[in-house]
């Protein structure tokens, strides 16, 4: 009569509310009650299509967080408690509560085993929704290519009774170390999706129109992957300053292209046995007699297997830039980490050879098949960022001033001469 109580609160509810601010939680109960009201259940729970559709995601990737998100109850119904939990767990949890949740979403099969399968699964579905590309009439990827070098970059191991390789929970997190992109898309999913979501900014590349794509080395799929080591201002544009097909191996030719190029620099290469790589340069190429540079610059692969190495603070000899020494204790050429002679990555001034060596300064292995180079392929971008982007925008002057990016603008390089 009168003292009938409501159901004691869950305790994972109460514990996760605790992670949010009362103005937090009554945003997400805003958020709850209109995606409720679109789930035609009487506005008391969430449907999984309402939820996939909402936070953009889509087949096996949007079911397995469904799953998570309801605790596995297989009732298609998300409640308010369960968002507030998953989100408390994914986002503001430990890191290690945030790695094992991550772990358990690409187990896409939910057999406590993470598969190559599940995880090439995953990859498909990133960069399926990334760049919105599947092939047309299929329903398949436009992007296995990329989907095998970034498996590539993972650890595998034989479970008895188990037909496929697996990847273990260590092997998982240090994967996600080597593939940064993906982490950040992976830590994103329940943000509602925006060009500026975490792990899905891909930098616009710019070169003039005349040139053919097929020839360069940089892939937006690639692009994405360096991105994902780099802050939100660096992955607004990047344009193309030395291409070694259109401006010959050379190093003063090299020099002489990005010389009016002030910001950050990749440095990507293709060597003749087919492996891609390169550095990530976040000063300027200056003559030096010495190692400079900062602690933003890192090196990657890019093929056969794809990699982010950042610097491990083993020591800070990070860029070299050497030109015109005499000595042979200063080797002329650019660099990245290692030591003298014994570079993590390194391109003589011929441009014709140069060597990778296991690199303490990143903490990366040889990033070529022998640990020579002979490059075929050189490629530099300008990474160009936000406010300089903005500087530059804001400068008036001659045509010849501004970076020559359309054919309107090739049109114009007569009369932009007359105007000097």
């Amino acid at each position: 009569m009168g003292n009938a109580q409501s159901p004691p609160a869950d305790p994972r509810f109460v514990s996760a509310s605790r992670a949010f601010t009362q103005n937090e939680l009554e945003e997400l109960k805003s958020l709850f009650m209109s995606l409720a009201a679109q789930s035609q259940n009487n506005a008391k729970h969430i449907s999984s299509s309402v939820f996939q559709v909402y936070f953009g995601l889509n087949g096996p990737l949007g079911e397995r967080m469904f799953d998570l998100a309801t605790q596995n109850r297989k009732d298609q119904k998300l409640s308010f408690e369960d968002l507030v939990v998953a989100k408390a767990t994914y986002e503001k949890g430990t890191k290690d509560e945030i790695e094992e949740f991550l772990y358990q979403l690409v187990d896409i099969n939910d057999d406590g085993i993470l598969g190559r399968s599940d995880l090439e699964s995953v990859l498909i579905a990133m960069l399926d929704s990334i760049f919105s590309t599947k092939i047309s009439g299929t329903g398949s990827s436009s992007h296995q290519d990329s989907v095998n070098v970034f498996l590539n970059a993972g650890m595998y191991s034989k479970n008895e009774g188990c037909n496929e390789e697996s990847m273990s929970f260590e092997d998982f997190k240090a994967w996600c170390t080597l593939i940064p992109s993906a982490r950040k898309f992976l830590g994103s999913l329940l943000m509602h999706p925006d060009p500026g979501r975490p792990g899905c900014q891909v930098p616009r590349l710019l070169h003039l129109e005349n040139i053919d794509s097929s020839i360069l080395l940089l892939r937006k799929e690639y692009a994405w992957h360096i991105g994902g080591a780099l802050s939100q201002q660096e992955l607004e544009e990047w344009k193309l300053l030395y291409h070694s097909a259109l401006n010959g191996l050379s190093f003063n030719t090299f020099l002489g292209s990005i010389s009016n190029d002030e910001g950050p620099t990749l440095l990507i290469i293709k060597d003749k046995e087919g492996y891609i790589y390169g550095g990530y340069a976040s000063q300027p190429w200056e003559k030096h007699g010495d190692f400079y540079g900062d602690m933003k610059s890192f090196l990657f692969q890019l093929y056969p297997k794809a990699a982010i190495f950042r610097p491990t603070g083993a020591n800070n000899n990070l860029q070299w830039c050497a030109v015109n020494f005499s000595s042979e204790s200063i080797p002329n050429g650019i660099g990245f980490g290692g030591r003298v002679n014994h570079f993590g990555l390194f391109l003589s001034a011929g441009f014709d050879q140069g060597h990778t060596f296991t690199c303490t300064t990143f903490g990366s292995p040889s990033l070529s098949k022998t640990g020579r180079i002979y490059p075929e392929v050189i490629e530099c971008w300008g990474v160009i960022k936000g406010s300089q982007k903005e500087n530059q925008d804001a400068v008036k002057g001659t045509v010849l001033d501004r970076f020559k990016e359309d054919r309107h603008m090739l049109n114009m390089v007569g009369l932009a001469n007359s105007s000097e």
